[in-house]
């Protein structure tokens, strides 16, 4: 009977090491990550005259000088990366989209057409020629 028991606490123990489900196995990696935090946190306050490492760029004062190819190089990694999370439109969606937007602006393009008449109509009424 002890030997049975055994068996199922070690079968428990296996269950409690081994998460079943990626939200279980996520939970376990951040409570092993804040309870390290914990731990590096609690051996700084203990040494607190240590120094923590270089202060900030904005900090220090002085701001290292970037060349102008370097600032454009990142700047077009930076759009590539931008424009690869862009969800593009499939041809159907982006044919639909035109249609609508053509239709609109025509619309549009008559009802100003329309009140440039009639205003130039009513400007003749009243100073007539």
């Amino acid at each position: 009977m002890s030997e049975d028991r055994e068996q199922d606490s070690g079968d428990d123990r296996e269950q409690e090491s081994r998460p079943n489900s990626a939200a279980a196995r996520r939970g376990r990696r951040a409570s092993r990550r804040s309870s390290a935090r914990k731990e590096a946190s609690g051996a700084d306050s203990k040494d607190s005259t240590a120094p923590k490492g270089k202060p900030t760029p904005s900090r220090d004062g002085r701001q290292e000088r970037v060349s102008p190819f370097r600032k454009i190089g990142r700047f077009l990694r930076e759009v590539v990366a931008e424009l690869r999370k862009v969800i593009w439109p499939t041809r159907r969606q982006l044919l639909t989209y035109t249609a609508v937007v053509l239709v609109f602006v025509s619309i549009m393009i008559a009802f100003i057409a329309g009140l440039d008449l009639l205003f130039a109509q009513g400007v003749l009424q009243l100073f007539g020629e």
